[in-house]
């Protein structure tokens, strides 16, 4: 039996949101994988080691941290810039610490201005992206080690970037199951 006018209608705009949904879940990871390999938008690579190639040439690196709105925690990096030759490894220390009462997960996301950059900053190790969990009143300092790939040297844009600025914002997730147990466990006050 085909279908009538209203329900045709109904059809096709709950075969129009299924399509738009998939399309929005597909985006997410194309999107990511598209910023990975062209460096888009600070979007930076990452590798197991640093080139063999070390230049005479050198960059300045300078560090960025900031924090969601909703964040509890304090972020900052420890040094704020330093400057590497060109294909040698750097490490960084950023420090993270809960001021509060409770334990408070996060996780950091990450870029590299200027935009070009991106393509030629690669990191070797670092937190971003994973799920960091501070206690009360806890302090640590987390790595990143990283290196700037000798062939900006020779890209048209590139060779006249002399520094490059690594920015992490933190934002406060949801508390890992163990984590959630331990904060219902904790006693409240009652005004």
């Amino acid at each position: 039996m085909p279908l009538t006018g209203p329900q045709k209608t109904v059809a096709q705009t709950v075969g129009l949101v299924v399509v738009m949904g998939g399309l929005a879940w597909a985006s997410v990871p194309f999107y990511d994988w598209f910023c990975r390999v062209t460096g888009f938008g600070g979007t930076v690579g990452y590798a197991s080691v640093a080139p063999e190639d070390v230049l005479e040439q050198t960059v300045k690196v300078r560090f960025d941290g900031s924090l969601n709105n909703d964040m509890a925690w304090e972020f900052t990096p420890v040094v704020r810039e330093m400057e590497i030759r060109i294909g040698e490894t750097g490490l960084a220390f950023y420090e993270a610490y809960n001021p509060t009462d409770r334990p408070v997960a996060g996780m950091a996301s990450y870029n590299v201005t200027p935009y070009q950059a991106g393509g030629f900053f690669e990191k070797i190790d670092c937190f971003c992206f994973e799920e960091q969990v501070l206690a009360p009143g806890e302090r640590v300092q987390m790595p990143v080690s990283f290196f700037v790939d000798p062939e900006i040297v020779g890209d048209r844009e590139g060779q006249y970037i002399h520094t490059i600025t690594l920015s992490y914002t933190f934002y406060e997730i949801d508390l890992p199951e163990g984590y959630a147990a331990l904060e219902t466990d904790q006693p409240t006050e009652l005004n």
